[in-house]
């Protein structure tokens, strides 16, 4: 079947290549071949269908049982979009992340920050018919890393981006303006374009917060076509 929307290539530098020096573990996992393409099945074209009847949304990742997690408190919205614009609804978008004391809550984090029990640490919203999407949750904290001495990530946010089939799924982080780190985050320098990681860093917006209770920070991603967010699989 034709693609309906032709496919704009995206614009050289603008997405990480797949083996970057200064990103050391891309070394090791990286592909050494050639990609071989594989032809896409009914089942990876036409489900599951990714849905809130199906998929519980959870928008508020800064609560747990009424109990108010540790930190800063932040809303975090955007719109979704293709490459001319045009909103993509019924998105379903899964975000996770670090607490405020950078530790993630996953048995592989042995950083010795703090949990909290009241900090979910992932969530799913879904777009509507104008593509935006909206969540609250607590401003992730700076965390080290093995990647090199005295190494930190910078504050950021996974996304997960479902279309209307498994093979659709892409996946990307969102940085925060302003972040002393990341100039020197390997992971974000590793998109040659400066314009292309910008994509990646969310802006200050206080129509998006709600006053005497959260900033607000506007993280709006294209899809495809030569102005796209870049992502980790394209």
């Amino acid at each position: 079947m034709a693609d309906p929307v032709p496919f704009r290539a995206y614009s050289p530098g603008s997405q990480p290549p797949y083996g970057a020096s200064a990103y050391r573990s891309t070394t090791a996992r990286h592909p050494k071949q050639k990609l071989q393409p594989l032809p896409h099945t009914v089942t990876e074209t036409t489900g599951p269908r990714f849905a809130p009847g199906r998929f519980e949304p959870i928008a508020d990742l800064s609560v747990v049982d009424g109990k108010p997690a540790l930190g800063e408190r932040i809303i975090v919205a955007g719109t979704i979009t293709d490459e001319d614009g045009r909103p993509v609804p019924d998105t379903m978008i899964e975000i996770w992340q670090a607490n405020c004391a950078g530790r993630y809550q996953h048995p592989g984090d042995t950083h010795d920050a703090p949990l909290d029990e009241n900090f979910r640490g992932a969530g799913r919203v879904f777009t509507d018919a104008e593509g935006h999407y909206r969540f609250v949750t607590i401003r992730p904290g700076a965390y080290p890393w093995a990647n090199a001495p005295n190494a930190w990530r910078p504050n950021h946010i996974h996304f997960s981006y479902f279309g209307p089939a498994f093979a659709t799924r892409l996946i990307t982080q969102m940085y925060f303006e302003g972040d002393p780190l990341l100039p020197h985050d390997p992971v974000l320098q590793a998109i040659p374009d400066e314009s292309a990681r910008q994509r990646l860093v969310a802006s200050l917006d206080f129509s998006i917060g709600q006053e005497d209770w959260a900033l607000g920070y506007r993280f709006d991603v294209v899809l495809r076509g030569r102005s796209a967010t870049p992502m980790e699989n394209t």
